[in-house]
């Protein structure tokens, strides 16, 4: 396990180099996480989209599919590409929408997403060393990392739609 550089107690100085170590570590998480995501779809034989996509919808779906073109910053057009290959190869179940019958919703088919959940978790070990690193902190640290994680993230999508949008 790497360790935060330390330096003067309370300085602005010591505050700057744990943003950057925090700023770096975040960036090389992101990395890591990519080529786990490349790995996961490698073995499932999905392009990094459809991977994405597809965890999307195993995490927040029933969506429509205009909801996961924004959840995952894509055009419409392409997430109608994505859709296609994920339903010919059995991923997912497209059905109507039972608030709007006019409307679709897109699912993941049953007991697939579970196969995903494996690959990232258990097949891949992840799972085994997230209990190990959380074990090493308490409560109350958890809930400090997990709502700093939380923020990070909305400020990703937030970042990102900024960009979209420009």
């Amino acid at each position: 396990m790497e360790s935060i550089p330390q330096g003067d107690a309370g300085g602005a100085p010591q505050r700057g180099r744990l943003n950057r170590a925090i700023k770096e570590s975040l960036r090389d998480l992101g990395a890591q996480l990519s080529l786990l995501n490349h790995s996961v779809g490698t073995r499932l034989d999905l392009k990094a989209a459809d991977l994405e996509c597809l965890d999307l919808i195993a995490r927040y779906g029933p969506l429509s599919p205009s909801a996961l073109a924004r959840r995952a910053g894509l055009h419409p057009a392409t997430m109608t590409g994505i859709l296609d290959r994920l339903e010919r190869a059995g991923w997912i179940d497209r059905g109507r929408d039972p608030s709007d019958r006019r409307g679709v919703v897109v699912q993941a088919a049953r007991g697939r997403g579970a196969e995903i959940l494996r690959l990232y978790l258990i097949d891949s070990g992840m799972n085994t060393a997230m209990d190990q690193i959380c074990a090493e902190y308490d409560d109350k640290d958890l809930q400090l990392l997990a709502g700093f994680l939380h923020r990070t993230a909305d400020a990703a999508r937030a970042a990102a739609e900024r960009l979209a949008a420009s």
